[in-house]
């Protein structure tokens, strides 16, 4: 139905997602959430003056989501319809040539002491180790069963892989214990067509500890997110908007591109992504902003560190609201709870900001937005509130 209400104009459209922004009470800071508890004039005077209050739930009531899911479906698409590997979002957002019948992997370095992987992230190696080592495995792994290995290095520990070849099929578990300080795992099929996938992953996986193995800290791989290019309606068909996605992580231009979305520059920092926004926004009329700190300190169980990187938005938010977007939603794709440290099941708190008048009155925290009038929705519904907040959806009926 909506397809038929969509409005051509160029009225604008900003989703400011802070990547993990949900949180619980924690009881080592007064039970506050670190939204709660962060210094944040410019999201609160926006919320308390023009701005109404909700949560998302991203994929289903109790369900954990991966980054994947969580941003198809801010984006309307709903996430268990439409399934996109964490591997194609990793190649696809640092721009590498992913072809039909490419089998795509995240991948990252770690750390392995007699058979245990004692640290996932091999103790975020500086991305200059991860360009290092990258080089090293291209230069000695071409080939496996005659399919090409090709591998890019991507932020701190993390890289890429890409297997072309025949017959590779993505039906792989995860070659990735999931936590620290436990046994290094290989892949495996889960149906018989991904046996021979299974076998290249696996043999790809030994030859680089063999490689690695004088490393003191990245002397081996984890890969998950196995997956091949989908088959998904594009964003600007779809929602009848030129869409521009701004991220310094990799992975978020990868859902971007996955959706058809432009994704003009990799900015070195918020300052530079905020000049893209600038510079690109009288060319489209729909902007994804991408902030991944929040997650990351939300992964490290880091309190002060979230409460800081929600403090650093704040403080260029006013660049974002000079632009006068006719709604900006500021929310996040999944909570990351500090006290699980983690991806959670918990509702996000979620803030639209809107010229309509409507205001619920009250600062942007968790607490608040548990009772907030936009009230407790699907993240796939989201899209719709916000393209009405924004005059791009017509009456319906007479």
């Amino acid at each position: 139905m909506m397809n038929e209400l969509l409005l051509s104009n160029d009225n604008k459209v900003i989703f400011l997602i802070l990547d993990g922004l949900g949180d619980i009470p924690n009881p080592a800071f007064g039970l506050k959430t670190p939204l709660e508890a962060a210094k944040k004039p410019n999201m609160d005077g926006l919320a308390m003056k023009r701005g109404v209050l909700g949560r998302i739930i991203p994929v289903d009531i109790g369900i954990t989501p991966g980054s994947g899911p969580g941003h198809l479906s801010l984006f309307g698409y709903d996430p268990q319809v439409h399934e996109i590997g964490r591997g194609v979002l990793e190649v696809l957002g640092l721009n590498m040539d992913l072809r039909d019948g490419d089998l795509a992997a995240r991948a990252n370095f770690c750390t392995i002491k007699e058979g245990l992987v004692t640290d996932r992230r091999a103790g975020r190696i500086p991305t200059s180790e991860t360009e290092r080592l990258c080089r090293t495995i291209s230069s000695n792994i071409e080939k496996i069963e005659g399919c090409e290995v090709i591998i890019k290095p991507g932020k701190s520990h993390r890289f890429a892989v890409i297997f072309r070849g025949p017959d590779l099929a993505d039906k792989l578990t995860d070659a990735d214990p999931h936590k620290d300080n436990k046994p290094f795992v290989h892949t495996s099929a889960k149906a018989p067509e991904a046996e021979f996938a299974a076998r290249v992953v696996n043999s790809f996986m030994e030859k680089v500890m063999d490689l690695l193995k004088a490393e003191p800290v990245a002397n081996g791989a984890l890969l998950r997110g196995f997956s091949c290019k989908p088959d998904i309606q594009p964003f600007t068909e779809k929602y009848a908007m030129k869409a521009l996605a701004i991220a310094t992580y990799p992975m978020y231009r990868g859902i971007a591109k996955v959706l058809g979305m432009d994704v003009k520059d990799e900015p070195a920092d918020y300052d530079e992504a905020v000049s893209l926004l600038k510079k690109n926004y009288n060319d489209y009329q729909f902007f994804f902003f991408h902030v991944k700190e929040t997650d990351l300190a939300g992964e490290d169980g880091n309190f002060e560190e979230k409460v800081q990187a929600i403090e650093a938005v704040d403080r260029f938010l006013p660049e974002i609201t000079g632009l006068d977007p006719h709604a900006l939603v500021i929310t996040g794709d999944h909570s990351t709870p500090c006290p699980l440290k983690g991806h959670s099941w918990h509702p996000v708190p979620a803030l639209v900001v809107t010229k309509t008048g409507e205001t619920d009155g009250h600062a942007f925290h968790e607490k608040n937005c548990l009772v907030g009038s936009a009230g407790t929705i699907y993240s796939k519904d989201l899209m719709a509130l916000a393209l009405a907040h924004g005059g791009r959806l017509d009456k319906y009926g007479a």
